[in-house]
């Protein structure tokens, strides 16, 4: 008898097996996605506190200074809305071209990387070629960082850290007294948005500490320092003003 053989046959397979495609959201891909948005976010918190922590700075050390100056409270005021105008404008200014560039150089990057992969895969035709936009899908445009947003929100982290001493003087009539709670003031604001930017940049308790110090430090130095350099104009001050009146 001749030995049979089994040959395959392929009308003999009606329901192959499928490749699994994975499910949910906890791909690889997935999960670096949702790590670097939360990167993000940590890094737009942590430069909105150092630009709320600029904008105290900043309008205390020339309230400071004008009020070594000069003792009327108005002069305060109006040197506080001053310096937190100005210093809005200039870190909008200066956070929009900044972001533009970084915006700018990482478009190039991106399309460059996604032109370099459609070739690899020979899925690039001849009539896109013109098309800059071809390889930059909607998602990687809306990761990159917006010019705009970053210059309003900078500009607003600026005002509110301004709004600490001027909302001091604003309430306080007294020339001592108003020094005094400007200063407690912007030194409890500075303490605590050192603090806070520590912690959003990943440091532990004593770290936090450390940083809350430094910045404190660093804040009562520009205060001090802007106050005695202006002292000595308090005479010159007062008899210019004589001289006008």
């Amino acid at each position: 008898m001749p030995h049979s053989q089994d040959h395959y046959n392929p009308n003999m397979v009606h329901d192959s097996p499928e490749p699994l495609e994975p499910c949910g959201d906890h791909t690889p891909d997935n999960k670096q996605t949702t790590r670097m948005d939360r990167l993000k976010r940590a890094q737009w918190l942590r430069a909105a506190i150092l630009g709320a922590n600029d904008g105290l700075l900043s309008t205390t050390s020339l309230m400071m200074g004008v009020g070594a100056a000069h003792e009327g409270q108005w002069f305060m005021i109006l040197s506080g809305l001053a310096g937190a105008i100005a210093g809005a404008c200039s870190m909008a200014v200066g956070e929009f071209v900044s972001v533009s560039t970084q915006r700018d150089i990482e478009l190039v990057v991106t399309q460059e990387h996604a032109l370099n992969k459609n070739l690899n895969l020979q899925e690039i035709k001849l009539e896109n070629s013109n098309n800059d936009q071809l390889v930059v899908d909607h998602d990687e445009n809306e990761r990159l960082p917006n010019p705009y947003k970053a210059g309003a929100a900078s500009a607003s982290a600026f005002l509110c850290g301004s709004l600490f001493p001027l909302v001091g003087a604003m309430v306080i009539n007294d020339y001592a007294t108003r020094i005094v709670v400007v200063v407690v003031v912007a030194s409890l604001a500075l303490a605590l948005f050192g603090g806070v930017g520590a912690m959003l940049g990943g440091s532990g308790r004593s770290s936090v500490r450390a940083s809350a110090t430094r910045v404190l430090i660093g804040g009562w130095v520009s205060m001090a320092v802007t106050y005695a350099l202006l002292k000595p104009l308090d005479s010159v001050t007062d008899k210019r003003m004589g001289e006008d009146d």
